[in-house]
C-alpha cells in the first residue's frame, strides 16, 4: 500500500482541491476507500436501479403500445443483463476507473434505449414518456454516484442522447422541443454543481479521517518509543511481552546491554555529549540486532534486544556482532585510558511459558553482571558464564 505520512496530509489540507485532486498518495488511498464503497453498494443499487427501470413496463404498455414489444425487448434483454455484467465486473476487478465507465455505461445505455425504440412510435403520450428520462439522470448521479469527471461526461452524453431521439421521433414543434433543452440541460447542470460539492464533501472527509488516523497511530508510536534514543520503552514491553509469551513453540532470547563507563563519559564530556553518545550507540543497536527484534531503552544507559527461535549460539553471535560494531564507532571516550565507549553485555534464554520474563530479565541481567565483572567489552552467557569471543578489556 502507498505510504502516506502526516506531512503530506497537512500539506494536502493547506493546499486544497479545489479540482478534487489530491497529491498522488493520497489521491490512491481515497480511491481505494471510493471503490470499496461504490463496489459494496453496486449490488443493492443494480437491484433497485434495474427493479425500478424494469417496472416501467406498465408505463410502456399504457403509454407506448404500438412499440411495446420493442420495449420489453431492449429493457428485459439488453438493458438488465448488462447492468447484471457491470456488477459482476466491479466484484471481480474492483478499479475506480473501471466504475466511473460502467457507470457512464450504464446511464447513457438507460437513457438512449427505451428513446431509440420510441422513435418508430406515433403514440400522443411520447411528451409525458420522455419526461422519464429524468430519473434516470437522478439515479446516476445521486445513486451510482461516479466522480465528478465522469458525471460530467455522463450527464452530457445523455443530454446528446435524449436530445437526439426526441428531435428524431418528429413528435415535437421547435417549442416544445426547445423546452426539453431547457429542461434537461437545466437539470443537468443542477446536478453536476450538486455532484462537485458532494464529492468536495466526501474527499474533505476523507482527508478529515485520514488525518485522525495518522495522528492517532503517531500518538501510539511517540508513546511506545523513548523521545531521546528513538528504541521502544519500558510501557511498550508488556505489549512485546504479550504477544511474544503467547507463542510457547519458540524461544525467547534477552540481550542486556550496558554502556561501559558511562558515568565517567558524563563527567568528563558533560550530559549532552552523554544524550548523543546513546543515541549513536542505540541505532547501532538498531542496524546490528536480527530482523524482528524487539529493542528497547531499558534503563538509563541500559538497551533490551528481545528477539524470537534463538538458540544460544545465535544469540551469543547476535551479541557479538553488536558488540563489535559499538567498538567500531569508536566514540571518544576521554576517562578511560584506551578512549573509546564500548559495551558490555549479558545473554539468556526463555522458553515460555515455563519461563516468565521477569525471571528472564533476572538471568540476563545477572549475565550482564558477569560480563562487567569479567572486564567489560564482552559478552557472558547466563546458562554457564562462558563468554564469547571477547574484545580488549576495558579497566574495571
Amino acid at each position: 500500500m502507498t505510504v502516506v505520512t502526516l506531512d503530506q496530509v497537512e500539506r494536502q489540507r493547506a493546499r486544497g482541491f479545489r479540482f478534487l485532486r489530491f497529491f498522488p498518495e493520497i489521491e490512491v488511498r481515497f480511491r481505494k476507500g471510493y471503490v470499496a464503497e461504490r463496489v459494496r453498494l453496486a449490488v443493492i443499487w443494480g437491484i433497485i436501479g434495474t427493479l425500478i427501470y424494469d417496472l416501467v413496463y406498465f408505463g410502456d404498455r399504457t403509454m407506448m403500445a404500438d412499440v411495446f414489444s420493442g420495449l420489453v425487448t431492449v429493457r428485459f434483454f439488453i438493458f438488465t443483463p448488462f447492468v447484471i455484467a457491470c456488477i459482476l465486473a466491479v466484484r471481480r476487478w474492483p478499479n475506480a476507473a473501471l466504475y466511473d465507465v460502467l457507470s457512464v455505461a450504464i446511464a447513457v445505455l438507460g437513457v438512449t434505449l427505451p428513446m431509440a425504440v420510441a422513435i418508430k412510435s406515433d403514440s400522443p403520450y411520447l411528451f409525458v414518456y420522455q419526461n422519464g428520462n429524468s430519473a434516470a439522470f437522478l439515479f446516476f448521479v445521486i445513486a451510482l454516484r461516479p466522480r465528478f469527471p465522469a458525471i460530467v461526461i455522463g450527464l452530457v452524453l445523455m443530454c446528446a442522447s435524449h436530445f437526439t431521439t426526441t428531435s428524431l421521433t418528429g413528435a415535437f414543434d421547435a417549442v416544445t422541443y426547445s423546452g426539453i433543452v431547457t429542461f434537461y440541460v437545466t437539470l443537468s447542470i443542477f446536478l453536476a454543481v450538486s455532484a462537485y460539492f458532494l464529492e468536495h464533501k466526501d474527499r474533505q472527509s476523507f482527508l478529515n479521517q485520514l488525518r485522525g488516523s495518522l495522528l492517532y497511530q503517531q500518538l501510539e508510536h511517540n508513546a511506545d518509543r523513548d523521545e531521546l534514543s528513538g528504541l521502544l520503552n519500558r510501557r511498550s514491553l508488556a505489549r512485546v511481552r504479550d504477544a511474544l509469551w503467547s507463542d510457547a513453540s519458540h524461544s525467547i532470547a534477552a540481550i542486556l546491554l550496558d554502556i561501559d563507563h558511562f558515568k565517567r563519559f558524563n563527567d568528563v564530556h558533560g550530559h549532552i555529549e552523554g544524550d548523543a553518545c546513546i543515541r549513536a550507540v542505540s541505532q547501532c543497536i538498531l542496524g546490528n540486532a536480527d530482523e524482528g527484534a524487539h529493542v528497547f531503552r531499558f534503563g538509563g544507559e541500559e538497551i533490551l534486544v528481545l528477539s524470537v527461535g534463538h538458540t544460544s549460539l545465535q544469540a551469543l553471535a547476535q551479541a557479538e556482532r553488536i558488540r563489535t560494531a559499538v567498538e567500531a564507532l569508536a566514540i571518544p571516550h576521554r576517562g578511560l585510558e584506551d578512549g573509546c565507549v564500548t559495551v558490555s553485555l549479558g545473554v539468556a534464554l526463555a522458553f515460555p511459558p515455563v519461563t516468565a520474563l521477569e525471571r528472564l530479565l533476572q538471568d540476563v541481567d545477572a549475565a550482564l553482571y558477569e560480563a562487567k565483572h569479567r572486564g567489560r567489552n564482552t559478552v557472558a552467557l547466563a546458562d554457564d558464564l562462558i563468554p564469547s569471543s571477547r574484545g580488549d578489556s576495558a579497566a574495571a
